[in-house]
């Protein structure tokens, strides 16, 4: 019995030698290879710096050998070098820096103002919008780029800026002295009160701070006593994980799971719940959404959905399922790497794109429709991982004509809405302004001289017809009808101006609104057009609605896997912010 025993420990005791030993020699290997692979790298490095014909800058070459080795996992986990630390933090971390609180753009090698922050330096100064800045502290701007005049306006707090500024319409130059301040971008751009007695909040990003901000707003709308609250995330990129939370909290009882994070390494692998009482447990609440909401935003929307404790509505979101947390680095550089995918309430993770199972020619692919999977909200509802939040009601996108797009890419009517501006000291109620008709004619005389050539979808179209014609030599037997109907587009062209003028209208009614009440002007001027926000208001007014969207009733079930190739397909353009679990 004893030898039996003695024999099964040493079979054991040797398996397990088996064992560590494959794993030693395992984990040697890959430190082989990991030595391997650097000294490699350094010598190719030193070798190159060497015998290279032209001076290499090392900073650059590192910096691009470092991109291109993290560029084969995802877009998100970057090298950050000492020299870009403070644009990182602004843009993923902070929207706090010392400046006079303006945006600018360059043109024809010169240097405008887009826009002015209210409450701020430049705003105080009566900078506006469309002003030519010609110099700063005397240096004169003539050919440097926005990169470079940003550096100059941004800087200490207290420190004084002098400016020379071309205004159109007046004769001389005009020098102003500002004093740098800190500014501060909101996280929300705007809060108030819509139609149907409803709360407005719109979100822009979950940088610091943002939670904070939703929850002051929260507070101020709540002493109109609203009927609902419309919580707007669309063309938000998200940030910061725990602001996500904090934000569902303030709808959601207290210990109630939000949102798990799951990665390699299980000490990093956490669960997030709510730990405070919500400050509007039981008000009606709506969350727009759009493809270019991503990240946190998903977060938010996700976790609401999936506790049945709101209503979304709009579009499909981007699909950012990933965590990022920032490592330091040597020489004050640092690190950003996915270390985790973020899985909401019903247990889904809805990242949209399998950076781990590339193609042989090293693009990225989406996760197919037959590999998703169904899970369930609080009430029973069906929802899907693998491609975004679906809206529980789905409103088609609004896409301006190509004339409208055209007008607004060449700043066209940028400039005259800087026109108008001068030419009214005052202007209503943004809510209620409208340009008359009179006043569009004369946008369409000052368009007389302008340049806003564009190409139609049919001219395209036709064009193409013609180089293929062309390849196959056989243009010059359809070179007749395509004259005329190349004639027939160019007149129907003309008419694009009357043709669009209502959503031409529309575009130019916000930049002029923007003049005079800056984001808030943009927003409330747009109320009267925005169709998500009107379906918002009208769906927190039916509570028999409300009911049978979250028991997925008939007409009201979320739109999901037997319905995906109806939805419209996503903007890929979408910058989305990293949503991060550490800071």
């Amino acid at each position: 019995m004893k030898k039996g025993v003695l024999k099964r420990g040493k079979l054991l005791l040797s398996g397990g030698l088996v064992v560590l030993a494959l794993c030693i020699w395992s984990f040697s290997d890959d430190l082989f290879q990991i030595s391997k692979n650097l000294e490699v790298f350094a010598s190719l490095y030193k070798e190159v710096n060497i015998n290279y014909v032209d001076d290499i800058n090392s900073a650059k070459m590192i910096k691009a050998g470092a991109d291109a080795m993290l560029d084969g996992l995802d877009p998100y986990t970057e090298f950050v070098p000492e020299s870009e630390i403070e644009d990182y933090k602004l843009h993923y971390v902070s929207t706090q820096y010392g400046g006079i609180g303006a945006s600018i753009f360059s043109r024809n090698n010169k240097v405008y103002v887009s826009g002015v922050f209210e409450g701020f330096p430049a705003q105080k100064a009566d900078i506006r919008p469309g002003d030519q800045i010609e110099k700063i502290n005397d240096i004169v701007l003539d050919g440097k780029n926005s990169d470079q005049v940003s550096a100059l306006l941004k800087g200490s707090k207290g420190a004084v800026v002098k400016l020379l500024v071309k205004r159109d319409g007046d004769a001389k130059d005009v020098e102003k002295d500002l004093v740098r301040d800190e500014i501060k971008q909101p996280n929300v751009s705007y809060h108030g009160m819509v139609d149907g007695n409803m709360g407005y909040i719109k979100l822009d990003r979950f940088l610091e701070n943002s939670a904070d901000e939703v929850t002051s707003a929260l507070v101020d709308l709540k002493k109109n006593n609203p009927n609902g609250i419309i919580l707007d995330l669309r063309s938000n990129g998200g940030g910061i994980l725990q602001e996500a939370v904090k934000i569902v909290n303030l709808f959601v009882q207290k210990d109630v799971e939000v949102v798990s994070q799951k990665g390699k390494i299980r000490e990093k692998n956490y669960t997030y719940k709510t730990v405070a009482a919500p400050l509007a447990p039981d008000l009606p609440l709506v969350v727009l959404t759009n493809a270019r909401s991503a990240s946190a935003s998903e977060i938010v929307a996700g976790a609401l959905q999936d506790l049945d404790r709101a209503i979304i509505i709009g579009q499909r979101s981007y699909g950012k399922g990933l965590v990022q947390q920032t490592f330091p680095l040597a020489y004050n550089s640092l690190v950003k790497i996915t270390i985790a995918k973020y899985y909401v309430p019903s247990g889904r993770c809805i990242q949209e794109i399998d950076y781990a199972h590339r193609k042989d020619d090293g693009s990225v692919v989406k996760f197919a429709d037959s590999l998703m999977h169904e899970f369930k909200t609080r009430n029973g509802r069906s929802v899907y991982d693998g491609s975004g939040i679906y809206p529980d009601i789905f409103i088609k996108p609004e896409k301006f004509a190509n004339v409208t797009q055209t007008l607004i890419g060449k700043l066209l009517l940028f400039d005259y809405a800087t026109k108008y501006r001068a030419a009214h000291v005052k202007m209503a109620d943004p809510r209620a302004f409208k340009l008359s008709d009179a006043e569009y004619d004369d946008f369409v005389k000052y368009l007389a001289d302008k340049n806003y050539t564009y190409n139609t979808t049919s001219e395209k179209v036709l064009d193409a017809l013609k180089t293929e014609a062309t390849k196959e030599k056989q243009f010059d037997q359809i070179q007749t009808e395509y004259d005329v109907l190349k004639s027939k587009l160019l007149n129907s062209k003309k008419n694009d101006l009357q043709i669009h003028k209502a959503e031409i209208k529309q575009a130019l009614e916000i930049e002029i609104a923007s003049r005079y009440y800056y984001d808030k002007g943009r927003y409330e001027a747009n109320f009267k057009y925005d169709i998500e926000l009107a379906r918002a208001v009208k769906t927190m007014q039916d509570k028999n609605q409300i009911a049978a969207i979250l028991k997925g009733d008939g007409a009201y079930k979320i739109i999901g896997k037997p319905v995906l190739a109806a939805m419209p397909d996503k903007k890929t353009d979408a910058k989305e912010k990293d949503t991060k679990s550490d800071q």
